[in-house]
């Protein structure tokens, strides 16, 4: 039998970013697929980011991971989401040509070493005495491995709806894993029932963009890694359309025949990604829906109709379509549909991302209840380094609310958990002023480091980023404006007001109307800083009040962070907590104090109890 120390049973999103994490920490890895040829397939819609996701995947390259690198090389359009509001909702969306996303990551995994990649089908979690051992195929082979990682997307006993029409698979084209899905079961974990769905395809030669609005990519093109220093590839447009009264006639025609209103369905769907179905139900006040044609890559003609999210039978998809202008005569190169999967419940997993029920097994992605490729490759790379700093012996590796927003997706995960599909957003995150997407480098790139996921060479290029940030600062604090006559005219010619009292550049630029690129006629020094410091020196100077602010709210409740529970506690010992809130942390396991805080239902008497309980008993001191 083959050994491990990693195994990672799926190659989706998930899948790819924990497999490349463990293996970039020298972990041996193996990485097993049901389609070698359908590794960081988009089964959805073609593109990464978007509000709040854009986040995640900022943060997944400042930890060394692939998917904003792997964008980056294969976007078709480029845009940053939100640039009327501040800074800290701005949101980087690009286009994918979804092909070569695939291939260049199926690239990238083949040639990294330490890491092995099977196709096959995993049917059985090997486990002793509650700790995994390996993984049986479906074949009888087996590989015994230190560590498992399941990210198995929509797999689990996948079910396809299209009208009253059903069949089994985890997404069109590939066969699903329900083998797996009934061990998990036979094992005792908690699972539920989801369901989420696609748009139909469509083929562009049939549709008249002449009578849709062009959405062409921001010039110049921003890219997503903080290592990718320009963008050159062919960019095309995207185009926006609206569907309007008799589309959503000719959709309510086929609710005899849809799986949601007749009851096929089972699972709960994403309230925050509503099918068409649900749109002009729930919202019946509205006359029309935006939807957005997107292509699906430059050497094909197919696309994506994002926002026509259906499971409705395939000629009334047909009637629906060519009800929106500009797709009149469109033709279908692929149905939409509506798929339902197994889920684990995440309140069963610690912030690690490991099981509590069993030792050294991870879930990570769809599996945990989650929506979206940005935010289960957010979780697959928190599992990666997880699992291998496991199997060393080392301390679990996590990120707190006010850290990263993948500290606030796991957190929301395991302690409050979900009963429909979670998907990001940037007003999950309390502390959002902190977690802008352009300073997710200087947050994350040294703990990359530290754990040995990021390599010295960019380890060295974040030092050299905040000496050049802190050396503008200083610059900025050192020339002093005195309000002589030269000194007014020349802020007179650059539209600001005279000054009567001396001020500093710092000073000046605190001033809401002014640009740091604006000073380089007092200073011409400033015309040397590169874009990106001077950008996070502006922000630092003109949001400083506020990040203050947050950062007392941030001391406030770190105490509660800080203080560790330990995992053998026994609840019901301790006086002054209620049988429910009993019941609440033996469910949960909390890992932290602030953790503990954060249950729904827990009130701040049960965490001033489990306080006084850990003075009396030496744990807190």
């Amino acid at each position: 039998m083959d050994k491990f120390d990693v195994i990672v049973i799926g190659a989706g999103h998930a899948g790819c970013e924990a497999a490349l994490a463990a293996a970039r920490m020298q972990a041996k890895t193996l990485l097993l697929t049901t389609n070698l040829d359908h590794i960081a397939f988009m089964s959805c819609n073609p593109a990464i980011g978007g509000l709040g996701k854009g986040h995640l995947v900022k943060e997944i390259d400042a930890l060394g991971g692939e998917m904003a690198k792997n964008i980056d090389a294969t976007g078709i359009q480029f845009r940053v989401l939100n640039m009327k509001k501040g800074p800290a909702v701005r949101s980087t969306r690009i286009q994918a040509d979804k092909i070569k996303y695939a291939i260049r990551m199926k690239h990238v995994l083949e040639r990294q070493k330490n890491l092995y990649i099977r196709q096959g089908i995993v049917e059985k979690i090997i486990v002793d005495n509650g700790i995994v051992l390996g993984v049986e195929m479906q074949w009888d082979e087996r590989f015994q491995g230190k560590s498992v990682i399941v990210t198995t997307g929509t797999f689990l006993r996948g079910l396809i709806h299209i009208g009253l029409e059903h069949f089994e698979a985890g997404r069109m084209g590939d066969a699903p894993s329900v083998g797996l899905s009934f061990c998990l079961k036979e094992l005792g974990f908690d699972m539920g029932r989801l369901k989420t769905g696609t748009c139909p395809r469509l083929d562009g030669k049939t549709i008249d963009f002449s009578k849709l609005e062009p959405q062409y990519s921001d010039d110049p093109p921003k890219p997503f890694s903080f290592l990718t220093s320009s963008i050159n590839n062919q960019r095309v447009p995207c185009y926006l359309g609206y569907t309007n009264s008799y589309t959503h006639e000719a959709i309510k025609s086929g609710f005899d025949r849809s799986p949601l209103y007749t009851g096929k369905i089972k699972g709960t769907g994403v309230r925050y990604c509503p099918s068409i179905e649900d749109k002009i139900m729930r919202f019946k006040e509205k006359e029309r829906h935006r939807i957005f044609i997107e292509p699906e890559g430059l050497d094909t003609v197919e696309y994506y109709p994002n926002g026509l999210f259906t499971s409705l039978p395939l000629d009334i998809q047909i009637k629906m379509l060519r009800t929106i202008p500009g797709l009149e005569y469109v033709e279908i190169t692929r149905p939409g549909y509506g798929i339902e999967y197994d889920f684990a419940y995440p309140t069963q997993l610690y912030p690690s991302l490991e099981t509590k029920l069993i030792k050294n097994l991870y879930f990570a992605g769809q599996i945990n209840g989650t929506t979206g490729y940005e935010e289960a490759a957010a979780q697959g790379i928190m599992a990666g380094i997880n699992a291998v700093r496991k199997v060393r012996g080392e301390d679990i590796f996590f990120l707190k609310r006010d850290e990263a927003y993948i500290g606030v997706l796991i957190d929301d995960l395991v302690t409050r958990g979900v009963d429909e599909p979670y998907r990001m957003f940037t007003s999950r995150a309390e502390h959002r002023l902190f977690l802008r997407e352009d300073n997710a480098d200087l947050r994350l790139t040294e703990k990359g480091y530290q754990i040995g996921i990021v390599d010295r060479k960019r380890y060295d290029k974040l030092v050299e980023k905040r000496q050049k940030i802190e050396k503008t600062h200083g610059l900025l604090r050192s020339v002093r404006l005195k309000p002589m006559k030269e000194t007014n005219q020349t802020l007179k010619n650059l539209g600001f007001d005279a000054i009567k009292n001396p001020l500093t550049l710092e000073e000046l630029l605190q001033k809401p109307d002014v640009k740091i690129a604006e000073l380089i006629s007092i200073d011409p020094r400033l015309n040397d800083i590169e874009e990106d410091v001077a950008y996070q020196v502006e922000l630092n100077v003109k949001y400083r009040g506020y990040i203050e602010r947050q950062n007392e709210m941030v001391k406030r409740t770190k105490r509660l962070e800080d203080i560790r529970i330990p995992p053998d506690l026994v609840y019901r010992d301790i006086s002054g907590i209620s049988n429910e809130i009993v019941e609440r942390f033996t469910k949960v396991k909390p890992f932290t104090l602030g953790q503990a805080s954060r249950i729904p239902g827990v009130t701040p008497a049960a965490i001033t109890a489990l306080m006084i309980h850990f003075k009396k008993t030496g744990i807190l001191r």
